[in-house]
């Protein structure tokens, strides 16, 4: 189910070639469809988001809109110990993201100029949220929250209907719980495109956020720069750094809580420790028999699973920087010790009572993470994600007059005349 190698041997250079090149581009078939959709919608609005909903969906809402009062009908028949627990996270997350919100600042100086940076949310911002088997409510407040706190003026949610033409009722708890303005039962690369065109019903967004399938992503990559996109997200991964302290029943069970999202799932342990290894491995097979998505699992640790023997800790933090996973957790003695070692994760899990599911759902900082490999660059959704900065500069007649002459000599070397000619008639 699951192979055990040593770091630096030919079999774990070749696990990490496959880790690597696993979230593949979409083939020529899903971008040619897409992009069919895409130009329908674009050309046709409503009427092709009604034709895509009734052939990939089976049935068409009564109403494309979903008002408050129905949403607020909707949400009265969830579990309420599902809404309890949702509140809870809500202001879990909430209070994580206020920390990251920034202000404009001026700065007057005694010469004459005025500098500063005005810091404002997005206009419109359009939320995409899977329905079906992969309903997420927890995405709904990881992506609205951040959104709300930056300022965005007017967030829009758009996911598919049910068979039955309906929406998922935990969905629309969640919008209410994060602040949703709008909320239209639309879905696939169909919905992606209504938002970043508009349409006679779903207006036009700014940028285009949340999880989805492969159509989904390819609508969103086709359509990044017509609007902003949050990521490409590829296969989810966890990373798991344990020393000979580790749990290896939490072990297993952290491996195989990310292994269950998808048959292309990464799950890895890296640990200096050969008891340790085996043990996870035991645990492996002894838990996986009382888990719903057991098939799952077992063909995602097949495929993209390993148990990695590394020489020391410091092999292993230099092997996670390297492969620069999703989710990161370290399963060691004193794990506070790594956190300036890690440079390279999405977001880290330190100790034997972190486990990833804790930041999935409920601890507050974003679950929204750069997947493969892409971590060495890019950062968790945040409220930044959701700001855009406008500098501004004010210089009077005298504080322009003593650097004129560099400005027109810097625009001269470049050959730019009119640049110094704009500085030379205000002397």
């Amino acid at each position: 189910m699951i192979q055990v190698v040593r770091q630096g041997g030919e079999v774990a250079r070749d696990f990490v070639k496959r880790f690597r090149v696993r979230s593949e581009a979409a083939g020529k078939k899903v971008d040619a469809a897409v992009t069919e959709i895409l130009e329908a919608v674009k050309h046709h609005g409503d009427e092709a988001v009604r034709a895509y909903t009734l052939q990939f969906d089976g049935a068409l809402p009564e109403s494309v809109e979903i008002d408050r009062p129905q949403m607020e009908q909707l949400a009265k028949s969830c579990d309420p110990s599902f809404l309890s627990a949702l509140q809870k996270a809500a202001a879990n997350i909430e209070n994580f993201h206020a920390r990251q919100k920034q202000q404009s600042w001026l700065e007057p100086r005694a010469d004459g100029v005025i500098m500063g940076q005005r810091i404002r949310g997005l206009h419109r911002v359009g939320l995409y949220v899977p329905g079906g088997t992969a309903a997420y409510p927890s995405s709904v407040l990881m992506n609205a929250i951040p959104a709300k706190i930056a300022g965005v003026e007017e967030l829009v949610m758009v996911t598919p209907p049910g068979k039955d033409g309906r929406p998922n009722p935990n969905i629309l708890a969640a919008a209410l719980t994060a602040g949703i303005d709008r909320v239209f039962l639309v879905g696939g690369a169909q919905a992606v495109a209504a938002l970043a065109y508009g349409t006679e019903t779903i207006p036009k967004v700014d940028k285009i956020v949340g999880p989805g399938n492969i159509y989904v992503a390819t609508a969103k990559r086709q359509l990044y720069g017509i609007v902003d996109i949050d990521m490409i997200a590829g296969p989810s991964e966890i990373l798991v750094l344990a020393d000979e302290t580790a749990k290896p029943a939490y072990l297993a069970a952290d491996l195989m809580s990310q292994a269950e999202h998808d048959r292309m799932a990464s799950a890895i342990l890296l640990t200096t420790s050969e008891q340790i290894a085996d043990e996870t491995v035991k645990e492996l097979y002894r838990q996986i028999e009382a888990l719903s998505r057991k098939e799952i699992i077992e063909e995602s640790l097949d495929r993209f699973g390993a148990v990695i023997l590394c020489d020391n800790m410091e092999e292993a933090v230099s092997f996670a920087n390297e492969l620069a996973p999703e989710h990161l957790e370290v399963c060691a003695e004193n794990p506070m010790e790594y956190i300036g070692k890690i440079d390279n994760a999405g977001s880290v899990f330190l100790g034997n009572f972190s486990p990833e599911p804790l930041g999935d759902y409920f601890a507050g900082p974003n679950h929204v993470l750069p997947t493969s490999g892409t971590a060495r660059f890019f950062s968790p959704l945040s409220v930044d994600s959701f700001l855009k900065k406008s500098s501004f500069i004010y210089y009077t007649k005298e504080a322009l007059q003593p650097v004129s002459a560099d400005i027109m000599k810097l625009a001269e070397t470049e050959g730019l005349t009119a640049h110094a000619n704009s500085i030379q008639v205000r002397q």
